[in-house]
């Protein structure tokens, strides 16, 4: 059960400032509990107490970093009942689904323990000309400064990990502003911060806030570094007012799976089936657009159509549900009005499409304009939309066909036709034998086009949230 309220976390400590944001059990709709809400005063004052603690965790030895993060470790594992659960109530996730989450958590932390004490630099050879015969270069990477960071509600925990992790691993102080419709998990995990004793002194705040009240996480010249994870009309926004800073954008997505004549149908319905309906189809790289060999399609189509029905929704709390609430009943709303819209213009809805709240049931499409909003834009919701395919190279054109562009699945047994779509697809990842929702938490993730800037991935986004300091030496 969660906590009756729950504070921020303004410079390493908590606050019981107000009650004044609600967070709903998204399966009931009741309010679960209550959580303090930050304004831009308070923002201000955090940024101020990271600008204020960077000397400090930049003084930090790798190894005292580690530390902070193996107790990190210790603790969600202590602790992962509890995260499972809060998550299955304010993010209406599937317990089996929240329990994966909770270990990926854990995953993260892990493997920013270990790049902890591997942030190296390089010696460069300088000598390429007789005008710089005695010189040595020496290389060392430095925190950038305070970050800037805001995590999305489709994983409240990993993705806040995903910034949290490697900033800690890299000396960064840091402000998060979590989503405000999950909030908790990001404040559990600066509960197990602020028991930390090596964590200096005003290192981190997490702040819950409106949308209206967070210009400074953005704005603020104090602030070196954005990194952003949300949908891509506020991840550009964002980016146009961030002024000089670096900014990473994780966005969003329509990925594509192309299942090639040759694939194992059964092994690729499997996979298919969690790509695109893993916590409701609620991720920027569920299996959206299902590209087809018509050699295969219609057996595919009977088969896929059969497991897609057959999926449990409910109760998200329950082990047997696969298909739980949509985070809002908005968002329901949105993606069955785009739903009607597409079958108005000539689409077929083969299962599902209709909607009970934040409800919506597992659907399947074909015969989709490209036009339409279920298609061309990010559904991020329980729809995959079927079509066929004759020619590979067409098909690939096809996944390319979009103003998105994180991850796309091929199933092939062709290497040919693999490399072939690791060179041409517009991509950030290609996923071979899987669908684009395949991701480890040591793999560079990140896209191209609208889907976004940059790579997280610990390591990759420790090179983000370091920069490079040269030292020259002459011998005289």
């Amino acid at each position: 059960m969660l906590k009756d309220n729950y504070p921020y976390y303004l410079a390493s400590e908590p606050c019981f400032a107000n009650t004044d944001l609600d967070v709903t059990n998204k399966y009931t709709g009741e309010v679960a509990t209550k959580v303090a809400l930050a304004d831009a005063q308070v923002i201000d004052k955090a940024i101020a107490a990271a600008e204020k603690a960077q000397p400090a965790m930049t003084a930090l030895a790798p190894y005292e970093r580690q530390a902070i993060l193996e107790h990190c470790v210790k603790r969600f594992t202590e602790r992962a009942d509890e995260l499972g659960k809060a998550l299955c109530i304010e993010a209406g996730k599937p317990i089996k689904d929240a329990k994966g989450e909770v270990g990926r958590l854990i995953d993260t932390f892990k493997i920013a323990a270990e790049e902890s004490v591997r942030i190296n630099g390089e010696v460069v050879n300088l000598e390429i000309s007789a005008r710089a015969k005695g010189y040595q270069g020496m290389t060392k990477k430095v925190p950038i400064g305070p970050c800037s960071f805001i995590s999305p509600f489709n994983f409240p925990l990993n993705l806040a990990a995903h910034k949290v992790a490697p900033a800690i691993a890299a000396g960064c102080t840091f402000v998060l502003k979590p989503a405000s419709r999950t909030p908790i998990g990001a404040l559990i995990i600066g509960e197990v911060l602020a028991e930390c004793e090596l964590m200096p002194k005003g290192a981190f705040s997490i702040l819950p806030c409106s949308r209206d009240g967070a210009d400074l996480f953005t704005t603020d010249e104090r602030l070196k570094l954005l990194s952003f994870t949300g949908s891509p009309d506020v991840g550009w926004a964002l980016k146009a007012k961030a002024g000089k800073k670096p900014v990473v954008l994780e966005l969003g997505g329509n990925a594509a799976c192309i299942v090639d004549e040759d694939a194992d149908i059964s092994d690729a319905i499997d996979r298919i089936i969690v790509g695109a309906y893993y916590q409701s189809g609620q991720s920027c790289i569920s299996v959206q657009r299902l590209l087809v060999h018509s050699a295969i399609y219609d057996e595919f189509k009977s088969r896929y159509v059969e497991r897609v029905e057959a999926l449990v929704s409910g109760d998200p709390s329950d082990e047997d549900t696969f298909i739980g609430p949509m985070i809002s009943e908005g968002e329901a709303k949105r993606l069955e009005g785009w739903i009607k819209d597409a079958k108005e213009a000539g689409a077929s809805v083969l299962c599902g499409g209709e909607r009970d709240g934040a409800m919506l049931q597992a659907t399947v499409m074909e015969n989709v304009s490209k036009d339409c909003d279920a298609s061309a834009e990010e559904a991020f919701g329980p729809l995959s939309i079927l079509q066929p395919f004759d020619d590979y190279d067409s098909a690939l054109e096809e996944v390319n066909n979009s103003r998105y562009g994180l991850q796309a699945g091929i199933f092939t047994r062709d290497i040919y036709k693999a490399h072939k779509a690791w060179d041409v697809l517009e991509v950030g990842g290609v996923v071979i034998g899987d669908v684009p929702s395949w991701r480890v938490d040591n793999m560079p993730y990140g896209g191209v086009k609208d889907s976004g800037l940059g790579r997280e991935g610990i390591r990759y986004a420790i090179e983000d949230m370091t920069e490079t300091r040269l030292m020259v030496i002459r011998t005289p």
